[in-house]
């Protein structure tokens, strides 16, 4: 089980420079199912609370913020009485609507990321391109229909959300693997680790957008 850590001081904002501060967001989704509120730092150092009545979804959402060094803090309530499927992919509309905000108009950022991530006999690569144009490709092939309660068909549904909001393109390839548990955590890791080189500051572009259209 996941230990709970502290929840992101989002106090401490003010006393961030100038040129940090847009790469924070707060995003408050709350509909019929769900209230679902994500807070997030893209220069953080990896601290995480996560409560979302998903313990699965909880410890993958500490692997992000863990893998991709982001302070991260999601609250979440939703009708899990019926199942997790509005939770779950609330959670990631919130998340990508998050990521959207922090990075603005995308100056200055690295845009691609990728990463292979081993996981014992699970390995998965993850590319992704903060484009603009929402695309996923997953190429998972979860052996098993749960891990421990939650539904191994949410995780697509998921990074469906994910990359619908925060405007990104994302391929998931499964190179290897038979655990259900190893595979799906291998793919959050090797999704943080391209989301945190898809998202640093690249010293040399400056301040200019990261296309040869000067937009995305």
């Amino acid at each position: 089980m996941q230990t709970r850590e502290p929840r992101l001081n989002l106090e401490s904002i003010s006393s961030l420079p100038s040129e940090l501060q847009s790469r924070l967001a707060t995003v408050h989704r709350k509909t019929g199912e769900t209230d679902v509120q994500v807070s997030l730092n893209l220069d953080g150092q990896g601290t995480c609370s996560a409560k979302t009545g998903i313990p699965f979804l909880d410890h993958m959402l500490h692997q992000i913020s863990s893998h991709g060094l982001i302070d991260l803090d999601v609250q979440a309530t939703g009708d899990i009485e019926i199942d997790d499927h509005h939770t779950n992919e609330d959670v990631g509309i919130t998340l990508g609507q998050a990521l959207t905000q922090s990075l603005g108009d995308r100056k200055g950022i690295v845009r691609f990321g990728h990463f292979v991530a081993p996981l014992d006999e699970a390995l998965v690569q993850v590319s992704l391109d903060f484009s603009g144009r929402p695309h996923l490709s997953y190429g998972l092939q979860i052996p098993t229909q749960r891990v421990g309660t939650y539904d191994t068909q949410l995780v697509r549904e998921f990074f469906v959300a994910v990359v619908n909001h925060a405007q990104m393109t994302l391929h998931i390839r499964q190179l290897d693997g038979i655990n259900s548990h190893h595979i799906i955590e291998a793919t959050f890791k090797a999704f943080a680790r391209a989301l945190r080189m898809a998202v640093e500051i690249d010293p040399r572009r400056a301040q200019s957008i990261p296309s040869s259209k000067g937009v995305l």
